[in-house]
């Protein structure tokens, strides 16, 4: 598994390369990226997430690395078997055709069923659902700054679909926000469920009932992670 998860952060570098200079996008081309934004993240950042299977006491949550939601042996670029993408520039049609095999694929990504019903700490990267800031249901949490918004979407088992529930204080609805406003990161304790969900930012495979929603704090005071 180490190596397919190398292969993989490779992989999506190269995606995101490919798909920016298809389509034109940039991260300052969004005008609701605050500075501070722009300046922190570029698009497909992660945040540094090295807990991986341990248990925070305060609230028996599990903290969950986003790699623990693909299963060990699933081979996320089985879809582009035989084809170089680092040799391909965006104006070749085999990289268009490529990047809309990978979205196919991607769509029916495997879970990990044993994680249902698990409760977890996870952080990740806002995607809104709601145009209603100040009064929020549901949004999107994924791992890489960009993804469904400046990038396609990441594989469905890359995708929290969480549910905000209504019990949230004052304080956990600016953090929250004030997340949406710059698609900012956020940690999010709750119960992982194996449903799946068809928004319109993207595909996931799994959806998280929030119990708690704070500002993400790098682990050992680190930066994030390029």
């Amino acid at each position: 598994m180490p190596t397919l998860k190398k292969r993989w952060r490779l992989l999506l570098a190269l995606l995101i390369m490919l798909w920016s200079g298809f389509t034109g996008l940039s991260i300052a081309s969004n005008n609701a990226d605050v500075k501070t934004q722009k300046k922190e993240f570029k698009v497909g950042d992660r945040l540094p997430n090295k807990s991986i299977s341990t248990v925070n006491s305060a609230g028996s949550y599990r903290k969950l690395n986003w790699d623990e939601l693909m299963p060990a042996d699933w081979d996320p670029m089985k879809a582009l078997k035989g084809l170089d993408l680092s040799k391909l520039k965006d104006s070749d049609p085999r990289a268009i055709e490529a990047l809309e095999r990978v979205r196919e694929a991607w769509k029916d990504s495997p879970i990990v069923f044993d994680l249902n019903g698990a409760r977890i700490e996870i952080p990740g990267f806002v995607v809104p659902l709601d145009v209603n800031y100040d009064s929020v249901k549901e949004f999107l949490l994924v791992p890489y700054f960009g993804a469904c918004i400046h990038v396609p979407p990441p594989p469905g088992n890359q995708i929290l679909h969480v549910l905000v529930p209504k019990t949230l204080t004052k304080k956990q609805q600016k953090t929250l926000k004030q997340a949406m406003l710059i698609y900012g990161t956020i940690s999010i304790s709750g119960t992982l469920k194996t449903v799946s969900s068809n928004t319109s930012m993207g595909f996931a495979s799994y959806q998280v009932k929030a119990d708690l929603i704070e500002p993400y704090k790098p682990p050992n005071n680190l930066s994030n992670t390029r």
